[in-house]
């Protein structure tokens, strides 16, 4: 696809042009963090550029840790991009022991959250976690990726606080918080997995479904005790996996 536009102007500056536009629809929240970008073809026909430009505007913004592209399933927002406060890199999840790290601040973070969301959730707070969970659901029951998923659940919670800092440091951290996004890659390829890696899906979404439920209900000790809950089974399973391969 060449333009008009285009022929009048390089395709470093369209890219870097589509690049702030979408980073201004992912900060002001158009694109919601675990959000999926339109298909390459729909961002052609809107902003008018060839599939290069596109491209182009892509890896910069996952050089920035705006999103994440998952080969196969399309390009997801990960966070609010670079920013000289608090973050997490990708190579501080390189290891079981990172991971568990992380898990631990999130026990720390999320259970308050999941509390305070009982007390504060909107119907439209939870008619955001229910899409979510049934995405998580329909997600598992097919075979696919949940990840994106599962984070877009966990940040409805911190949304659900109407206390922005929650939010926000959800999308510092963005999917890669969700343990599985980086260390159980490798597991699709070993025979007989499937059936188990579904199976350990159907109880993580289980644990969602009782900490939805605490928070549907208003109570802030039950949704509390149903995060620790759930963040701590996922830290047990990792030093489960640490144990094994030491």
């Amino acid at each position: 696809m060449n333009t008009d536009t285009e022929l009048r102007r390089k395709p470093r500056t369209l890219a870097l042009e589509l690049v702030e536009s979408l980073g201004d629809r992912i900060r002001d929240g158009r694109l919601a963090l675990g959000a999926k970008l339109p298909t390459e073809a729909a961002i052609m026909a809107e902003f008018s550029v060839s599939r290069t430009v596109v491209r182009e505007a892509i890896s910069k913004l996952q050089a920035s840790g705006l999103v994440e592209t998952r080969h196969g399933i399309g390009t997801f927002v990960l966070g609010l991009g670079q920013a000289p406060g608090f973050k997490i890199t990708p190579d501080q999840f390189s290891t079981l022991r990172d991971v568990i790290a992380v898990l631990e601040l999130r026990i720390g973070v999320e259970t308050e959250a999941a509390a305070l969301a009982a007390q504060r959730r909107t119907d439209t707070n939870l008619k955001a976690m229910r899409e979510a969970l049934d995405a998580v659901a329909a997600a598992v029951e097919a075979g696919r990726d949940a990840v994106a998923s599962d984070f877009q659940f966990h940040l409805e919670i911190a949304r659900a606080t109407h206390n922005s800092h929650f939010a926000e440091l959800m999308g510092t951290l963005g999917s890669m918080i969700i343990p599985r996004a980086r260390l159980d890659s490798r597991m699709d390829s070993v025979d007989g997995v499937s059936n188990e890696r579904s199976q350990y899906l159907r109880r993580v979404n289980g644990e969602h479904e009782s900490i939805y439920d605490a928070i549907v209900a208003q109570d802030p000790d039950a949704a509390r005790a149903a995060m620790r809950t759930h963040l701590a089974n996922s830290r047990e399973r990792r030093r489960r996996a640490q144990a094994e391969a030491s």
